[in-house]
């Protein structure tokens, strides 16, 4: 019997794990099951119809009536077709069923989901089959199995398929070079990631009452709050108790799915929030990370509040970003990033040191393509959000090893300082041997790294893929090399040597929002992707497709079909978001503003029949300033819509995407900037919408 009131009672009481499944499996299939789901191998089909029968009774014991086969298609959210466990029997009643067939694979239509030229319209097959390695639950009266989507000629439609791929890819080349440096036991190497979720908690009432939210999940307008975040006193301050209520409920859902939510704050911005799970297996971070913004929402919603996930929703205030803590681990519990007291000395971590290095250095585009998004663009470069600029940050101590590596002198060690803050009853504590940089897009923070790029809405599953693909190729080169060496461990110095002489330039420790230090990169020959569209094109480069096609994660036409859709879903985005402001502009501002100048005009000719010497320069002021701008937002929302129909007359594609980037967007930032100007000289009574200050201080 669950103890309702504990934490360890409810953990994970919703989900199929390892706990429920030695309990229930015979022994030998509970064995398949787990050897499976921890080397990567193929399942054994015999086991399926025992495993299917098993995870039905428990579901049903738990409340579930369907199943679902739960995948993650190229639309950036989940997708779920339910079926119910019922199978007629002759008598005209119902058995409940659930086979190894429905188990492994299922049937969903593929030709609805975006498939960059994959598949036409009419043909309509795809296929789902199950994720063994991620846990099956139950949520919402239906048993949710994890499945990989593909087509019917066999091509990944789905985020999780290159994701696996990824994973085994770098688990190979990583085993060859711990083979070189003598490790016999360890089977696999996997990547673990952490993945920190900021967000913005309003007021529902607020939030229907901006069309704006409703339909992009960002403001297209607003003038800013007189407050801001500049005090710094919502950053960790008291929650409200709303937001802990919300967050209290929040908790008890995850940890009802297994999921470690651990940490829970306000974050910079008003209205901004985090939390950060314990770090887990890639694939299963992935899909926790997606429950976590499903849950999110749903709660918030419970709560009288909507969550916004998008990357900007405010102007002028942070975005919210997806912290992306990597690392590796062997099956023995290693942490291969974890350097040790004397990493000098650490000839193993300082040739993954520059094996991640070399990673990033070379393929700083698909990095920067991982994270793409007309969201992202708004929130890179500003308010502790990264630059689009990829660098890395490795601190201190490490930059020392580093430079002395590259020298070939010895390193000295420093002893660590000891923080002493002068009051008798504060315990002393040693300092950490490195500061953080909350401006590097790709830091190194002890026994991980941290890939600040990411955005708050975004599937981590792409950005995951590139970086396992990236660092597996640094391992294969250097295993290949290492390989036909005597004394790898020798040869293993000289070759680090090498690595950081040749990609020291991606290593930047500095402000990466400082003007200087986009010079600097530019001398190094760093690219500088600023929009999305710019990034997109390089997807399909010949080393890209080469770097896929060599570790079997993605096929030439798979690559090119994701970005096909990254063109397609960008252009959609903006031109949703376009519209928009173009009907908020018409039928909302505009009129209002104009009924507004109205009643000034009625207040003066009255005021002035009342008393000829009456002093209406306020009003008359007041009327010039506002009929000016409503005139200017009138044309600059008919300027918006010749740009819109100009982009959508363009192909599909790179064409029409660099259209609404380059044209549509200046357009829309002409509107905003008209109507933003004309709210603080409009009376609230006449505003149409919620203000920022309604939005971002609303919640009590």
């Amino acid at each position: 019997m669950v103890n309702s009131n504990s934490v360890p009672g409810i953990f994970g009481c919703r989900v199929f794990n390892d706990d429920v499944m030695r309990e229930r499996l015979p022994h030998d299939v509970y064995r398949s099951l787990t050897r499976t789901m921890a080397t990567g191998k193929e399942i054994d089909a015999s086991i399926a119809d025992c495993v299917a029968t098993v995870m039905k009774d428990w579901a049903i014991e738990n409340g579930a009536t369907h199943f679902t086969h739960w995948f993650q298609p190229l639309t950036g959210v989940t997708a779920e077709k339910h079926d119910a466990f019922i199978s007629p029997v002759e008598s005209g009643k119902v058995i409940m069923e659930f086979s190894g067939k429905e188990l492994i694979k299922g049937e969903p239509d593929a030709s609805s989901f975006p498939s960059g030229g994959l598949r036409a319209t009419f043909e309509a097959r795809g296929y789902t089959a199950w994720d063994p390695a991620s846990y099956a639950f139950v949520k919402d009266g239906s048993l949710y199995i994890p499945t990989a989507f593909c087509s019917y000629t066999g091509e990944a439609l789905d985020t999780k398929t290159p994701l696996l791929r990824s994973m085994d890819a770098i688990s190979q080349q990583a085993l060859r070079i711990l083979r070189l440096f003598g490790d016999t036991t360890t089977t696999r190497v996997t990547t673990t990631v952490g993945a920190e979720q900021e967000y913005f908690l309003v007021d529902k009432k607020v939030y229907d009452a901006r069309r704006d939210l409703f339909y992009t999940g960002r403001t297209l307008f607003g003038a800013p709050a007189p407050k801001g975040q500049e005090l710094e006193d919502h950053y960790f301050g008291p929650l409200k108790p709303r937001v802990g209520a919300f967050m209290a409920e929040l908790d008890r859902e995850l940890w009802m799915l297994g999921i470690n939510a651990k940490t829970k704050h306000n974050e910079v911005a008003p209205a901004q929030h985090e939390l950060a799970p314990v770090y887990v297996t890639t694939n299963l971070a992935v899909d926790q990370n997606l429950l976590i913004m499903e849950c999110m929402k749903k709660v918030a919603d419970r709560h009288g509040m909507a969550c916004l996930l998008h990357e900007k929703p405010f102007a002028g205030i942070n975005g919210s970003g997806k912290h992306n803590n990597w690392s590796l681990s062997t099956d023995t519990g290693k942490n291969l990033l974890s350097h040790g007291k004397t990493p000098a000395e650490n000839t193993l971590f300082l040739l993954i040191l520059a094996a991640v290095l070399k990673a990033v250095d070379d393929y700083q585009d698909l990095l920067r393509i991982s994270v793409s998004s007309a969201g992202n663009d708004h929130r890179l470069g500003a308010n502790e959000a990264p630059p689009a600029i990829v660098s890395v940050f490795i601190g201190e101590e490490l930059q020392a090893i580093v430079d002395a590596i590259i020298a070939g002198k010895s390193y000295e060690a420093h002893k660590r300082a000891v923080m002493n803050l002068g009051v008798p009853s504060v315990p002393t504590f040693t300092k950490d041997t490195t500061d953080r940089n909350r401006t590097s897009p790709f830091a190194f923070t002890g026994n991980k790294f941290e890939f600040r790029m990411v955005g708050s809405s975004q599937n981590i599953a792409m950005p995951n893929t590139v970086l396992n693909t990236a660092v597996a190729e640094s391992f294969r080169r250097f295993a290949d090399r290492l390989e036909e060496e005597k004394e790898p461990d020798k040869a293993a110095m000289k070759l680090i040597r090498e690595t950081l002489i040749a990609h020291r330039r991606i290593i930047f420790n500095g402000n990466g929002y400082s003007h200087e230090w986009e010079e600097e990169a530019a001398r190094r020959g760093l690219s500088n992707l600023r929009t999305s569209v710019d990034a997109f094109a390089h997807f399909s480069d010949v080393q890209n497709i080469a770097l896929f096609e060599q570790h079997g994660v993605m096929s030439r036409v798979e690559v090119t079909s994701r970005q096909e859709i990254l063109y397609e879903n960008y252009a959609k985005v903006i031109n949703i978001e376009a519209h928009t402001m173009v009907e908020m502009a018409r039928r909302d501002y505009i009129p209002a503003v104009s009924a507004y100048t109205a009643q000034l005009s009625e207040a003066v000719i009255a005021r002035k029949q009342a008393c000829a010497a009456a002093d209406v320069a306020p009003e008359q002021d007041l009327i010039v300033r506002l009929s000016a701008l409503n005139a200017e937002a009138y044309r600059a929302a008919g300027d918006l819509e010749e740009a819109i129909a100009g982009a959508i007359a363009l192909p599909d594609g790179a064409p029409r995407a660099e259209a609404f980037c380059r044209k549509v967007i200046p357009m829309m930032c002409a509107l905003r900037e008209k109507v933003d100007a004309m709210e603080p000289l409009t009376a609230s009574s006449h505003w149409p919408y919620p203000s920022y200050g309604k939005l971002t201080f609303g919640i009590h």
